[in-house]
């Protein structure tokens, strides 16, 4: 009996389902090959042409439609008829190569709309609309982060080619010390005397070292990169607050995504001892707690930071992902393994720019040292495969971690390193005991020898 199985003879799972072949200046569309009139239709990218697009949708009662996430142009489209009522589908384009069948007689919107129609498309997943508009200020808050980060170079090639090595001194040349001495430099000061009394108390190198790192030669050109080079650094921080006021007012429109009392617990701002030049807001922590009904940020390794990138990036609704097994191969923390007659011929993690699983990665970078359980694992691992594979299997543990907290809105409570390895130690022993009684034998903990 032959098993192929050609796509005539496949049921129908979605009848009137359509399919879009988007570009940047056209969208090919395809309906129901049995509908009476044209099936196949070009519409142009205007505002207009989609709203004419929806209506011939509707018209030929298309419920549902799928379409390649190409770029950015798939946005307006998929926006606009999801506020039309029509369910729409963002196909991964690998997912399409793979189906079998051949398409080199079809526009790629037939083909689009065949699978579609047969069942054989899956829905990439996609957050709410306010958490899409918060992850979209988060995206540009980083992006504004990279942008001002080469100005600081540039600054500090300017001082080296002026033999200032002032970062050779502080730790941060943008660090309250550093950019009092920055300042008054563009402003004309060149005495290194008075530039190191500009010194904070907190700072560890004494003045006179800090003189020593002043006294070198004024070049007119490398002080004129020097101060355009500080003005695009204020000018990108000062951005980077006024973004910070949107996220703010963005964080309040969003209501709670539980059954939240109306006296919330105070929590703190950051954990002890953290610090980040960029940092978000410190009610940052709070508003997330507001939202999600836990304090992600409690979780070891997890600062407000990544916790709102988290939230942005997932979402608060955990029921899209059926397990914690879902959720972690859609992260990308999760092995995937090639099968063949019953055996695993390789297994990987398979590359992605998902930006929740590189906050997850992050996370388990900060807990390796960590007197934390979650640090105990890692280098338990890390003993066994690998400090790389390590890393990844402690960010896919944090990540099952806060799946549970959202599902079930259960608090974090960390055991500690010391209470992971006694649980380790008692699993372990289980395991030979039981190992032992279906061998006949009898495990008898060994006595300990007496003082004499």
């Amino acid at each position: 009996m032959n098993k192929s199985l050609s796509l005539k003879s496949l049921t129908l799972v979605h009848p009137n389902a359509a399919g879009l072949d988007i570009g940047s200046r056209e969208i090919w569309a395809a309906v129901r090959p049995d509908l009476d009139g044209e099936t196949v239709r070009c519409f142009a990218t205007f505002t207009p042409d989609l709203e004419a697009l929806a209506d011939w949708l509707l018209a030929g009662g298309v419920d549902t439609v799928a379409m390649e996430s190409t770029g950015v142009y798939w946005i307006p489209i998929f926006e606009l008829l999801e506020a039309r009522g029509i369910q729409c589908y963002l196909v991964n384009a690998r997912h399409v190569k793979h189906v079998p069948g051949r398409k080199s007689d079809v526009q790629d919107c037939q083909w689009l709309q065949k699978l579609h129609s047969l069942g054989l498309l899956s829905a990439s997943f996609r957050p709410d609309a306010e958490m899409r508009a918060l992850r979209t200020l988060l995206r540009h808050r980083a992006q504004l982060v990279q942008h001002r980060a080469p100005h600081i170079l540039h600054m500090q090639k300017a001082l080296q080619q002026m033999n200032l090595q002032l970062h050779h001194v502080l730790s941060d040349v943008t660090g309250q010390t550093g950019l009092l001495i920055l300042r008054a430099i563009v402003a004309g000061e060149r005495d290194p005397l008075v530039l190191a009394h500009l010194r904070h108390p907190s700072c560890k190198s004494s003045e006179e070292t800090i003189v020593k790192a002043l006294t070198g030669s004024w070049q007119e050109e490398q002080l004129f990169v020097l101060r355009q080079s500080l003005e695009l650094y204020d000018f990108y921080t000062a951005q980077i607050e006024v973004c910070n006021a949107e996220i703010e007012q963005q964080y309040a429109a969003i209501p709670p995504r539980w059954d939240a009392p109306d006296d919330l617990p105070t929590l703190p701002s950051v954990k002890p001892g953290s610090k980040s030049k960029n940092k978000p807001a410190d009610a940052t922590r709070q508003e997330l707690f507001r939202i999600t009904g836990v304090d992600l940020v409690a979780v070891e390794g997890i600062s407000a930071s990544l916790a709102q990138t988290i939230i942005s990036e997932i979402g608060t609704d955990m029921s899209r992902f059926p397990t914690a097994k879902h959720f972690c191969s859609w992260l990308g923390l999760a092995p995937h393994n090639d099968i063949s007659g019953g055996k695993v011929l390789r297994s990987r993690t398979l590359k992605t720019d998902n930006r929740a699983g590189q906050a997850f990665r992050q996370a388990a970078a900060a807990v390796t040292r960590s007197d934390s359980a979650f640090g105990a694992f890692y280098r338990r691992k890390r003993a066994q495969i690998g400090p790389m594979q390590a890393l990844v299997a402690t960010a896919h543990k944090i990540a099952r971690t806060v799946y549970y907290m959202l599902k079930h809105r259960v608090a974090y409570h960390d055991i500690g390193a010391q209470g992971y390895e006694t649980q380790q130690r008692e699993q372990e022993l289980t395991y030979l005991q039981r190992k032992a009684a279906r061998l006949g034998f009898e495990l008898t903990p060994k006595q300990a020898a007496v003082p004499s």
